[in-house]
């Protein structure tokens, strides 16, 4: 059985920072493309930063986090992060993890295997 638990959200005032996790079970976790997703209240869900799988060498960013946000992974963690610096109130949503398989980085999210519950991230002003 797969699963994905994210962890590490929480409420933050702007401008502080936050490191999400997001631990995979059930899966060769390094054959899989790895991106964090986020929906904001009212609105559809978006891709944040996704990293490929271990041999595609890809990492791209939703412009909007470009410079404040890090993906990252830990095969031997089968774990996935995602560093947010300098976040801002339009930061406030719930992030998901979601897993490709042999995936190579791509934003549509109807590609994507599998996803976490999501944790809640929250950046007041």
């Amino acid at each position: 059985q797969v699963q994905l638990v994210e962890s590490g959200g929480g409420l933050v005032q702007a401008g502080d920072s936050l490191r999400l996790s997001c631990v995979a079970s059930g899966v060769p976790f390094s054959t899989y493309a790895v991106a964090w997703f986020r929906q904001a209240p009212g609105k559809q869900r978006e891709l944040v930063a996704v990293i490929s799988h271990s041999h595609g060498g890809r990492i791209n960013y939703a412009d909007s986090v470009k410079g404040r946000f890090t993906i990252s992974r830990d095969n031997a963690q089968n774990t996935v992060y995602l560093q947010m610096n300098s976040l801002r109130p339009g930061g406030t949503a719930v992030y998901y993890c979601a897993l490709e398989k042999y995936g190579l980085g791509r934003k549509d999210e109807s590609v994507y295997d599998y996803w976490g519950q999501g944790t809640q991230v929250t950046v007041s002003s």
